[in-house]
């Protein structure tokens, strides 16, 4: 609890959650706006990975979280929710690219919602390429198209939860999935947050839609992280930096400490890592 009767979830990410004063608002809808590779999806699973740990293994909270975090309030569930991939290949990647702990809370905690029949239906993807061993994983066949059914599961699941959207590219891009409804599903999302008392995370790949759509989308959620590439002067070396665009409840704090950007790193041991604040004059 911080600043009177503002809840505040943590991300995971210290450094950021000290300026943040212990984590985001609880009801806030997050756009993690980047570039490929910039770092979004990395945030995503950090926060889940270390806030999954923490429920599991309450002694690792000060550690994981830092002093910041961890005083901010857990959610009672992380769900992760996806569209064309499955559990096995994001499960898969984790294993790949962080640290066995890691692997091991995302595959424990996370509630997998996988819509990739619903998403899939109207093209030419054939029916058992989508098929999966595991029971329960894909939704149920409705009548309910897929943005209804996704309703449905956040009225259900979304209450006091981390929810993870991978990502609304794969919507925005599709044919069969009108772009108004996409839009007037996250101003629902919005509105629904804040007595849900949920945080979402949505991800969308920077530039994919054109500027008027784009700013629709940005217009729709609470707040957006800008997660970007950028080369150094004279060399051929990358850093990834992360922005904050939008975010009323934040961005005072930003303007405060006078903090233009973090500069970021993504490391197999602790995931995605803030290395250093840079700051205006």
């Amino acid at each position: 609890m911080s600043e009177g009767d503002v809840q505040r979830m943590p991300t995971g990410v210290a450094d950021f959650d000290s300026i943040l004063q212990g984590g985001l608002p609880k009801g806030s809808v997050v756009l993690l706006l980047g570039d490929v590779g910039g770092g979004g999806l990395e945030f995503a699973l950090t926060s889940a990975a270390k806030i999954g740990i923490v429920k599991e293994f309450p002694d690792t909270r000060n550690f994981m979280l830092g002093d910041a975090g961890k005083a901010g309030v857990l959610p009672d569930k992380i769900s992760y929710v996806t569209f064309s991939r499955s559990k096995e290949d994001i499960l898969q990647e984790v294993k790949l690219s962080f640290n066995k702990d890691f692997f091991e809370s995302l595959k424990g905690t996370l509630l997998f919602k996988d819509f990739s029949k619903d998403y899939f239906v109207h093209t030419v993807v054939p029916t058992n390429w989508l098929d999966s061993e595991e029971s329960g994983l894909f939704t149920d066949k409705k009548n309910d198209g897929l943005l209804e059914s996704m309703a449905d599961f956040f009225d259900t699941n979304a209450p006091n939860s981390l929810v993870i959207i991978d990502s609304l590219t794969d919507l925005v891009v599709s044919e069969s999935v009108n772009f108004q409804d996409v839009i007037a599903l996250l101003k629902g999302i919005q509105r629904m947050a804040k007595k849900w008392g949920a945080v979402f995370y949505v991800m969308l790949t920077d530039e994919i839609l054109d500027r008027k759509r784009q700013q629709m989308v940005i217009d729709s959620v609470d707040g957006v992280l800008k997660f970007e590439w950028a080369r150094f002067h004279h060399t051929s070396k990358r850093q990834r930096y992360l922005y904050v665009e939008k975010f009323m409840s934040v961005l005072p704090h930003l303007d405060q400490e006078r903090i233009a950007r973090f500069a970021t790193l993504i490391t197999a041991q602790s995931g995605f890592v803030v290395i250093n604040t840079e700051r205006v004059g």
